[in-house]
C-alpha cells in the first residue's frame, strides 16, 4: 500500500509544476500587453538582423490598424538592422495610376518611375481582374447570400482583397519611398479601391476619345468589349468606360484623386508634372521630365505592352493628332451624339484637326529630334518591345 501515497505525491508534484508554468503563462502575456511591443513592431515577416534574409528584406508588413503617420516609428526601430526600411500596410499612401488603355497611362508611370522616390513597374494585369471577380461575389444576390451564410462578410473579403493587392503592388518591384501602380482599368474602381487604401492618390489619365481609338485600333490592341474592327462601336465603349471613371473620381473627391489630361503632359509636361507631384506631397525631380534617360536601368518596360516601343522616346507631338483623317465620315459627322463624353471633358467633338494648344519649345525640339532620328528609335524600340516586328512606328 506504499505504492498509493507515493502515486497521490506525484499526482501533486505535476499539478504544481502545471500551476507554476500556467502563472509563468499569464505573466509572460501580461508583459507583452504592458510593454506594447507589438504596437508599432507587430510585423507578418520582420527584418533579420543579418540584413540579408530575403531579396525583398527592406519590405516589412505592418498590421493594418497602424496608421501611416506612425511608419517613421518603425524605421527607427529597425535602424540598427538596415539603412532603409519600407514599411507598409493598407494604410500605406499608395498611387494608382489608370485610364482607358492607350490614353498616356505608360507615359504617365515611366515619368513617375523616373523620379527616384517612386517606383511604378509594369502592369500586374492581376489587379484588375482580382477586383473585377470580387464585384461579381458581391453583386450576385444569390452569391452574397451564400457568402454571408459561410461567414464571408464584405470585411472579410475586402481585407483578403486588399492583403493580396498589397502585396502585389510591393513585392513586383524594387523598393521604393512611394509605392505606384498602373493597371489602366482599376481606375474603374476608384472608390472601392479607396475605401481598401485610405490614404491613396489616383491619377486618371484622359485623353481625346476620337485618339484613344484610333490607337487602340490602328495597333490591334485587344480589350474585352473592344471591336477593333468598328471605329463606331470602340467609341462607344471608350465613352461608357471613360464616363464610368471620371464619376469615381469625382465621388472620392479632389483630393483623392487628380484628371490629368494626356494634351497638356505633351504640350507642358513640366508644369503638368509639378502640378502632380504637388498633388501627391512628393518633392520635384527634374528626372521626370526626362525619363528616357532613365530607361532600362532605373525604369523597367514590358516587353508585351503595347506602348513600350514608344515610351522609350523624349515627350514629344507625334501621337497628339495622328487620329485626324483617319475615321470615317459618318462617324466624324455624329461624334456627338458617338461620344458625348467628349464634350463634357472639354474636347470639341467636331474639330478636326483639334487646337489642343501650343507647345513647349523643348517639346518641339524633341518632336523635330524623333522625327529625323526615326531609323535610330526603330531599332532601339527591338529592344524593349516584341510588336515592333508589326511594322509598328
Amino acid at each position: 500500500m506504499v505504492f498509493i501515497p507515493l502515486l497521490r505525491r506525484r499526482l501533486k508534484l505535476i499539478d504544481l509544476k502545471y500551476f507554476i508554468i500556467w502563472i509563468l503563462s499569464i505573466l509572460l502575456v501580461i508583459w507583452i500587453i504592458e510593454s506594447d511591443i507589438f504596437s508599432i513592431s507587430e510585423c507578418i515577416r520582420p527584418i533579420r538582423p543579418n540584413g540579408n534574409a530575403e531579396s525583398d528584406l527592406d519590405f516589412v508588413r505592418l498590421n493594418d490598424h497602424i496608421e501611416a503617420s506612425d511608419f517613421k516609428k518603425v524605421n527607427q526601430e529597425y535602424s540598427q538592422y538596415s539603412d532603409k526600411v519600407y514599411p507598409y500596410n493598407r494604410n500605406t499612401p499608395l498611387i494608382f495610376v489608370g485610364g482607358v488603355p492607350r490614353s498616356g497611362t505608360t507615359l504617365m508611370r515611366a515619368m513617375l518611375d523616373a523620379h527616384p522616390g517612386i517606383r511604378c513597374g509594369e502592369e500586374t494585369r492581376i489587379i484588375p481582374r482580382l477586383i473585377y471577380m470580387r464585384n461579381q461575389w458581391t453583386n450576385s444576390k444569390k452569391e452574397k447570400e451564400r457568402l454571408l451564410n459561410a461567414g464571408m462578410s464584405d470585411d472579410v473579403i475586402d481585407s483578403a482583397v486588399g492583403a493580396f493587392i498589397l502585396e502585389v503592388i510591393v513585392k513586383h518591384g524594387k523598393p521604393a519611398q512611394h509605392l505606384c501602380n498602373k493597371d489602366p482599368l482599376v481606375l474603374r474602381y476608384s472608390a472601392y479601391m479607396k475605401n481598401v487604401f485610405p490614404n491613396s492618390k489616383f491619377i486618371l489619365m484622359i485623353r481625346d476619345g476620337r485618339a484613344t481609338v484610333h490607337s487602340i485600333i490602328s495597333r490591334r490592341v485587344t480589350i474585352t468589349g473592344f471591336n477593333l474592327e468598328s471605329y463606331r462601336d470602340c467609341l462607344v465603349r471608350w465613352n461608357t468606360i471613360i464616363e464610368q471613371m471620371y464619376a469615381q473620381c469625382i465621388e472620392i473627391g479632389s483630393e483623392s484623386c487628380m484628371p490629368v489630361y494626356y494634351e497638356q503632359l505633351v504640350l507642358h509636361p513640366e508644369k503638368t508634372m509639378k502640378s502632380i507631384l504637388n498633388f501627391m506631397n512628393i518633392s520635384w525631380s527634374e528626372n521626370v521630365i526626362h525619363h528616357e534617360k532613365f530607361i532600362g536601368d532605373e525604369i523597367s518596360l514590358s516587353k508585351v505592352e503595347r506602348s513600350s516601343d514608344q515610351v522609350i522616346k523624349p515627350v514629344n507631338l507625334e501621337a497628339l493628332s495622328s487620329w485626324v483623317g483617319k475615321i470615317p465620315s459618318d462617324v466624324l459627322s455624329q461624334m456627338d451624339i458617338i461620344a458625348p463624353m467628349l464634350k463634357r471633358l472639354g474636347y470639341d467633338p467636331f474639330a478636326n484637326p483639334p487646337n489642343y494648344g501650343d507647345p513647349d519649345s523643348k517639346i518641339k525640339e524633341n518632336t523635330f529630334h524623333v522625327q529625323q532620328n526615326k531609323e535610330y528609335w526603330r531599332e532601339l524600340a527591338k529592344k524593349y518591345s516584341v510588336h515592333i516586328k508589326d511594322g509598328l512606328n
